[in-house]
C-alpha cells in the first residue's frame, strides 16, 4: 500500500478499536455489571500486590484469574493477546533479555559462537518479570475494557482524584477520537480525487500537510469548546447523568478482590 493508504488504514483501525472498547464496556458481563469504584479499587489493589510479588506461580495464578474474568466478561483471550500480551512481551522481553546472560548463576547452555552462557538465575528472573508484567497489564486492560470511559472517570473523581486530572483525561480521549475522525475524512476525500498512486515523496508531503491542517483545526476547536463550556457554567467539574450506587454484589466483589490481593501479598 502507499503511504496515504497505510495512514488511512491506521486511522481507521484506531477508531475501530475505540468503538470496540466502548461496545465491550456496555455489555452485560461479570465486570460490566459491577460499580466502577469497586472494580477500580479491587483491581488496583490486586495489581499492586501482583507487582510486589516475587513468585512466578503467584503471578501466573493472577494471570489465569485475569483470563477467567475476561471470559466471564465477554473479553476473549485473543483480544487480550493482540492488545496487551504481545506488546508487553516485546517491550519487557527487550528489557530483560540481557539479564538472561548477565546475571550470575549456574549455566544452562552456551550461546553458539559466543562466550556467553544462559544462567538458570537469569532465566528465572526474566520469566518472573515477564509473567508479572503480563498479569499486571491484563488486570489494567480488564478495568479499561469493561468500563465505559465516562464511568471510569466518574469513579476516579468519586475516589478524590484531582478534578484537573479527570477533566484532562476525558477531554484528551475525546480530542484524540475527533482528530482521528477528521484525519480519516480528509484522507478519504483526498484519496477519492486521485486517479493513480502517489509517489512516496508526494504521499509524505500530503501527510505532513494533513497533520498541519489537523493541528490548526484542533487549536480552533479547543478554543470553541472551552468557550462553549464556560457559557454553560463549567467551573472545573464535568457532571454526568449516570449516578454511581454501590449494591451488595459490588461490595461482595470488592471484598473478594481485596481478599485476593491480601492473599497474593501474603504469598509473595
Amino acid at each position: 500500500m502507499s503511504f496515504l493508504e497505510r495512514t488511512l488504514a491506521n486511522l481507521s483501525a484506531a477508531l475501530e478499536d475505540a468503538e470496540r472498547s466502548e461496545e465491550l464496556g456496555g455489555r452485560g458481563g461479570l465486570l460490566q455489571r459491577l460499580d466502577p469504584r469497586a472494580k477500580l479499587c479491587g483491581l488496583l489493589a490486586l495489581l499492586v500486590a501482583t507487582v510486589a510479588s516475587s513468585r512466578i506461580e503467584v503471578s501466573a495464578g493472577v494471570l489465569g484469574l485475569g483470563v477467567l474474568l475476561g471470559l466471564l466478561s465477554g473479553i476473549s483471550p485473543r483480544l487480550l493477546a493482540t492488545r496487551v500480551w504481545t506488546a508487553v512481551l516485546l517491550f519487557t522481553g527487550l528489557v530483560v533479555l540481557p539479564a538472561v546472560v548477565l546475571t550470575p548463576g549456574p549455566p544452562l547452555w552456551r550461546l553458539p559462537g559466543t562466550t556467553w552462557s544462559v544462567t538458570s538465575t537469569g532465566l528465572t528472573a526474566a520469566v518472573r518479570l515477564l509473567v508479572r508484567a503480563e498479569a499486571a497489564a491484563t488486570l489494567a486492560a480488564l478495568l479499561v475494557l469493561s468500563t465505559p470511559w465516562p464511568r471510569l472517570l466518574k469513579a476516579l473523581r468519586a475516589l478524590r482524584a484531582p478534578a484537573i486530572l479527570v477533566v484532562t483525561l476525558g477531554m484528551s480521549y475525546r480530542y484524540l477520537l475527533l482528530l482521528c475522525g477528521l484525519g480519516r475524512s480528509m484522507l478519504i476525500a483526498r484519496r477519492s480525487r486521485l486517479l493513480g498512486s502517489l509517489p512516496p515523496r508526494e504521499g509524505r508531503r500530503l501527510a505532513a500537510g494533513t497533520a498541519g491542517v489537523l493541528l490548526s483545526k484542533s487549536l480552533r476547536v479547543s478554543g470553541d469548546v472551552y468557550l462553549a463550556m464556560l457559557s454553560r457554567g463549567f467551573h472545573g467539574e464535568l457532571p454526568t447523568l449516570d449516578e454511581l450506587r454501590m449494591r451488595p454484589r459490588d461490595w461482595s466483589a470488592l471484598g473478594l478482590l481485596l481478599t485476593l490481593a491480601a492473599l497474593v501479598t501474603a504469598l509473595r
